[in-house]
């Protein structure tokens, strides 16, 4: 079975770092792509940053540009999402996705993880 796991989240004060895991199991291909997505009360979802193999392709929005860093371990089939200088607004619950068909439908997500809270406040 197709299993996506984030971890990581928690409470941070203004201008701290995180660093946020999503573990993935049972995807019924062997390239790497998954994206990071967020979600706040009374916000649209957001796909805040999106990994393709060995960095050959990335993506980030631009209200974190500078600030948060996505990689992967292959072997280990995990994907990482280094966040630095955190904003309040940068508060959500923080999702993983994958596509079900990486080659001809990489922008439809159909493999979602179960999220991971994290709090930016002083």
């Amino acid at each position: 079975q197709v299993q996506l796991v984030e971890s990581g989240g928690g409470f941070v004060h203004p201008g701290g770092s995180l660093r946020l895991s999503c573990a993935a199991s049972g995807l019924p291909f062997s390239v790497l792509m998954v994206a990071w997505f967020r979600q706040a009360p009374g916000k649209e979802r957001e796909r805040v940053a999106s990994y393709l193999s060995n960095g050959a392709g990335t993506y980030y929005v631009d209200s974190v540009k500078g600030r948060f860093t996505v990689s992967g371990d292959h072997a280990k089939k995990t994907l990482f999402l280094e966040m630095n200088s955190l904003r309040p607004e940068d508060t959500a619950i923080y999702y993983c996705a994958a596509p079900k068909d990486p080659y001809q439908r990489p922008n439809d997500y159909y493999y979602w993880g179960q999220g991971t809270q994290v709090t930016v406040s002083s």
